[in-house]
């Protein structure tokens, strides 16, 4: 027996040397997959599998990194550098990289990021003369992307008409002439997008027989972590590529799929056995993770759901502490109880900061714990806010860099053109886009003659300055690295010096992030060389890492001592020894959004599940009796989730704060018994009164009350619910299967979020 096969249990081994064939390995929460996945790689080395005939698609480039390590250390030499592994998008793009020109895109196409394409969006919305309040580009951007990742093009979403009939539903019936600029712009500047690489890579398998037939014999084995997590695009892709030989392990949890919102679906792991003949099945319920206590809770919940494939997690671990169910009375409570908890947890059990994470389900709800930990003097982070490549002096920098590396990038050329100033104003930058449009020139060409375009003297000079300077910086990408590029740069085009002369506080941090971008990118040209990569010291190697940089690989510093903040989709993935999901209301978990959906209301649960099994030791579940949403009050009923958990791995606890000091609080283990003796009457007194106002609240509907067509409902439509009563539609978002209304019932019941093929709603007007 191999040595490195000797740290594994029995299914973790079962699922390591089965190599031939179709397999699904059904991970559980902490069962220890990443290890399965790399040892299984390594044997198949080991066994005289050539690395160059192994693809491994991971979801962060952090895991493909850690995965590679892992197996260069049981192998003992360096061949894991030649496997194609990493992310889908990363791989994709490799790959595109190379076929590019089949689809008429330059090989160093660029990558625009969501900010990038929304910027694209937003001008041709402009120019079609549409109001940007009504086709949002953020809305415009995701219903694209939706389009993409169901392998729908610009020709194939103006010819369906069910799609058509949702736009005219929406009162967006430009939609579909939106989508096919967005496309051509994107073809005309060289550039893809996030989704492009999943599109583009399934149009050159499908549309170039050789390309697929080359790619399918050198990928002999695929493996698929997540794959609970693909969207469409992603399976046709993999389906394609597997097509020959059938290998394919694909890995995964049915109860972590959680990312419906982006694209994903969870009948990709519920059907994998019907999509191949002879799959074996591997389940993978031994959990080294978390406690059996935090199990059990975990086990109960997600048996509540009806469409999954049956698991019972179980640790050889001990038993551990009973979860803390704490109600407060307000959601500022909630973060002053959570707060002194960890205060107190620190200074009794010699945890750290950064052993705690706060898990929520929207991004709102952070203020109250944000607030709670500042008055502590207690370092946090919230996970997931503004990217350090988000920022304007970074992308500033980053669009000069490429605009070297591909010129006909239009969308990067109008952001540098006159930044620094240079004399180049608006009127000018119009006069010869218009020119690139009449003549179908790129903006890049139009700039080598702006007399064309009737601009002349001193605007005409700085124009062909900035062009002669763009030339001159592509002249050093074969003679120069990344940062040496970079510096000269940032230079020459007087950016860092603009920013060093800026001595505001704002000017100071935009100076100081510029020199930490420096310093990021010297740090790529000094790492070692991996065998088998080319150019990877290059400008294109740096910009393309960046590019496909996923969040949890941007925003995670394992060794940074703060308590994180973060949403429980940002958690997946991650453990931590101690974890309080909080916000465990009826309406906000789960969302009011998915209450009329079997599909919607299990995917809540499943969230619920991942923020149980991210704790490793000690668990906290949070609700507020009452707590603002959308300027109103909201007196909060607990989640049906807490119902399905059995009392007998509860230790429950009321704490009412709001007339105390936050100092005075005796959160936390071993002073839960004082604190439910001494609020008994008071939460009685508490339920009594939201009963009594939920009475008050009862609405009778008008005898003229007709339930009208869901489709007919439009954005500023005055309406009446039969509880809620009176309202207006202030907006209408989602697509025809799940149409969500925002809608203003007044002072008594405040603005609510609506699905409408649900709603019951007449129209009054």
């Amino acid at each position: 027996m191999q040595d490195y096969l000797n740290g594994l249990n029995d299914k973790q081994r079962e699922a390591v040397l089965f190599t031939e064939g179709p397999l699904m390995i059904v991970a559980g929460a902490g069962s220890g997959k990443t290890k399965v996945l790399t040892t299984r790689i390594a044997h198949l080395m080991q066994q005289g599998v050539d690395a160059f005939n192994i693809l491994a698609l991971t979801f962060t480039n952090k895991a493909a990194a850690e995965m590679k390590e892992r197996i260069e250390h049981i192998l003992g030499n360096r061949e894991a550098r030649n496997l194609y592994i990493g992310t889908f998008h990363s791989v994709f793009a490799r790959i595109l990289r190379a076929d590019a020109d089949k689809l008429g895109y330059p090989n160093n196409f660029t990558i625009y990021d969501t900010d990038d394409a929304k910027s694209i969006i937003k001008s041709i919305i402009q120019d079609l003369q549409l109001d940007d309040k009504h086709y949002k580009p953020s809305y415009v951007y995701g219903r694209i992307s939706a389009a993409k990742n169901s392998l729908i093009n610009a020709a194939a979403y103006a010819q369906d008409p069910q799609i058509q009939k949702e736009d005219a539903r929406s009162n967006r019936p430009m939609m579909g002439t939106i989508y096919d600029a967005y496309a051509k712009r994107c073809f005309k500047n060289g550039a893809m997008d996030f989704d492009d690489l999943l599109f583009k890579m399934y149009e050159l398998l499908v549309l170039y027989p050789e390309a697929l037939s080359k790619y399918q014999r050198r990928f002999k084995y695929i493996l698929i972590d997540e794959y609970q997590d693909t969207n469409p695009a992603q399976y046709q892709i993999i389906k394609m590529l597997g097509a020959m030989h059938e290998n394919i392990c694909v890995v995964g949890d049915d109860a972590q799929s959680i990312y419906s919102f982006r694209g994903a679906t969870i009948q990709n792991i519920l059907q994998f056995q019907e999509d191949y003949d002879d799959v074996k099945i591997v389940k993978l319920e031994q959990n080294y993770r978390s406690t059996q206590s935090i199990l059990n809770v975990a086990n109960h919940i997600i048996s509540n759901n009806k469409h999954q494939i049956p698991k019972e997690l179980w640790t050889s671990n001990d038993t551990g502490e009973k979860i803390t169910l704490v109600r407060t009375l307000t959601d500022n409570d909630e973060g002053r109880f959570i707060a002194d908890t960890i205060m107190e947890m620190k200074l009794r059990h010699h945890f750290h900061n950064k052993d705690f994470v706060i898990l929520y389900r929207t991004n709102s709800q952070s203020r109250s714990f944000e607030e709670s930990l500042r008055r502590m003097n207690i370092s946090y982070k919230l996970v997931g806010g503004v990217s350090f490549f988000q920022r304007k002096e970074i992308k500033d920098l980053l669009a000069y860099l490429r605009i070297i590396i591909n010129p006909q990038d239009e969308e990067n050329l109008k952001r540098i053109i006159n930044y620094p100033t240079r004399s180049i104003g608006k009127t000018s930058i119009d006069k010869l886009l218009v020119m690139a449009n009449e003549t179908g020139k790129s903006f890049w060409e139009v700039l080598h003659e702006p007399e064309v375009a009737d601009i002349r003297g001193a605007t005409a000079n700085a124009i062909k300055s900035f062009v002669l300077m763009i030339k001159s910086f592509q002249t050093q990408l074969s003679t120069h690295n990344a940062y040496d590029i970079a510096f000269n740069v940032g230079k020459r085009t007087g950016l860092i010096a603009e920013l060093f002369n800026d001595k505001s506080t704002e000017g100071l941090a935009r100076y100081e992030s510029i020199q930490e971008l420096l310093n990021a990118i010297k740090e790529f040209t000094e790492t070692p060389d991996e065998e088998g990569e080319l150019h990877e010291k290059s400008l294109g190697g740096y910009l393309q890492q960046i590019s496909l940089m996923t969040d949890v690989d941007k925003d995670n510093d394992e060794n940074e001592d703060t308590v994180k903040l973060m949403t429980i989709h940002a958690a997946k993935g991650l453990e931590f020894p101690c974890v309080f999901s909080v916000g465990l209301e009826e309406n906000l978990f789960p969302s009011s959004m998915s209450l009329y959906d079997r599909a919607d209301l299990e995917e809540e649960r499943r969230l619920f599940y991942v923020a149980v099994t991210r704790a490793k030791q000690r668990l906290w579940v949070t609700y507020a009796g009452s707590r603002y949403r959308f300027g109103s009050l909201i007196q909060n009923d607990p989640s049906r989730f807490l119902e399905e958990i059995p009392k007998e791995y509860l230790d429950q606890t009321f704490t009412g704060m709001s007339n105390r000091p936050a100092s005075n609080m005796k959160g936390g283990f071993g002073s839960t018994t004082r604190n439910r003796s001494e609020s008994a009457t008071p939460l009685k007194r508490i339920a009594d009164k939201i009963q009594q106002q939920n009475n008050q609240q009862t609405h009778t509907p008008s005898p003229k009350f007709q339930i009208a067509d869901p489709a007919s409902l439009q954005e500023g439509m005055k309406v009446e619910h039969q509880k809620f009563g009176f309202g207006q539609i202030q907006t209408i978002e989602g697509n025809i299967n799940n149409r969500i209304a925002t809608i203003d019932f007044g002072a008594g019941q405040g603005i609510k979020k609506i699905m409408l093929n649900y709603a019951k709603l007449s129209i009054t007007e």
